[in-house]
């Protein structure tokens, strides 16, 4: 059982040992990846040597339990808390998303449904930096344009978790990471002098923030245009051209920013931004190389597919990727993600297992 922890453990004492030599902390990068790892393999052997502790504990009570009774209560005990480190174990040797441990950068965009559709963008970006606050995790605003009745028509929210000593599975990109795609919402506007009910979207996309060693950009690939600002109905807010737009020419995206006064922070945040987003193309490419491999219900949904509803009539919540639903909008609303986040989490943790027990051999 668990077979691979013993590669892992010598890889991990390995880990140790460079980073005990002080030489490899002249190069910052190849220290924080080499960090990384040995931190990621460290949880594993802990819980490895933990379950072998507890495993070898059970096979000593069960044989005592045959000349002693009372430790046939003990037996059972460790029985107990052995299969549930087992169970940890057997989590933690999932194939990892290489992004589990990074911030995230997270850009919500007014859809169909004009203006009510910009006040909803700005209900959902209110509601993760809730979460976000519930959890501990600081955010930055990248960059905003905001709609003529404070509503959000797109905004770009940097999401920065606790440097170290958060869980699997409790980081930013980890509990974010399932919630691109286009979100609906049910309600009448306040725009609505009827009481209808209206149907409006607004998109969310969610992408690890790309570090400078994750991507490379070279200055001949960019082409970077500056504008002057500009407010909600287009009115200037800056009589300076400190806005600035980016044009990565290799791949045609585009990335402007416009929150700072300053030229040289706007490029700084667009940079920021691009990197980002290239790291989400080349990581989509290299999923879509090993598509064959293994596809996630929840992984292999479109971005432009609907993935959630929000009922006001109804204070019903709705992820239709996996079937959640519940009636406490109001509380989701204000921050209280965890129930919606943890049904995709499981989701995708069961398919996951599926995929590792089917394998062959």
């Amino acid at each position: 059982m668990f077979e691979a922890v013993e590669a892992m453990l010598a890889e991990h004492a390995d880990l140790e040992r460079r980073l005990a030599d002080p030489a490899i902390h002249a190069d910052q990068a190849t220290a924080r990846k080499v960090g990384r790892r040995y931190a990621e393999l460290g949880r594993v052997v802990s819980a490895y040597e933990a379950w072998r502790q507890v495993s070898d504990d059970l096979v000593a009570a069960r044989e005592l339990a045959g000349e002693d009774a009372g430790f046939a209560e003990e037996a059972e005990r460790l029985g107990g808390e052995e299969a549930a480190l087992a169970e940890r174990l057997r989590l933690l040797l999932l194939p990892r998303d290489p992004n589990e441990d990074k911030n995230v950068l997270l850009e919500v965009k007014a859809g169909e449904g004009g203006e009510e559709s910009a006040l909803f963008a700005g209900d959902l970006v209110r509601m993760y930096l809730r979460y976000a606050e519930r959890h501990g995790w600081k955010t930055e605003t990248l960059d905003v344009a905001e709609s003529d009745l404070g509503g959000v028509k797109n905004l770009t929210l940097a999401v920065k978790g606790r440097s170290s000593g958060a869980e699997p599975g409790e980081t930013p990109y980890a509990r974010l990471k399932f919630e691109g795609g286009v979100h609906r919402v049910q309600r009448v506007p306040v725009t609505e002098s009827q009481g209808r009910i209206h149907t409006s979207a607004a998109g969310v996309l969610v992408l690890p923030e790309a570090e400078d060693v994750d991507v490379e950009i070279e200055d001949k690939d960019l082409r970077v245009d500056v504008f002057r600002s500009s407010g909600p109905g287009g009115q200037s807010v800056n009589t300076t051209d400190s806005a600035v737009r980016i044009t990565h020419l290799p791949t045609g995206i585009v990335v402007s920013c416009q929150n700072e006064k300053s030229q040289l922070q706007n490029k700084e945040q667009a940079l920021r931004i691009l990197r980002s987003r290239l790291l989400a193309v080349a990581q989509e490419a290299a999923d879509q190389e090993a598509a064959a491999a293994r596809r996630s219900q929840v992984r292999t949904v479109d971005r432009s597919e609907r993935v959630r509803t929000y009922n006001f009539p109804q204070n019903r919540i709705t992820d239709h990727r996996v079937g959640y639903t519940a009636y406490n909008l109001d509380q989701v609303l204000d921050g209280d993600l965890d129930g919606v986040v943890t049904a995709l989490l499981d989701a995708d943790q069961r398919e996951r297992l599926a995929g590792l027990e089917n394998q062959p051999g």
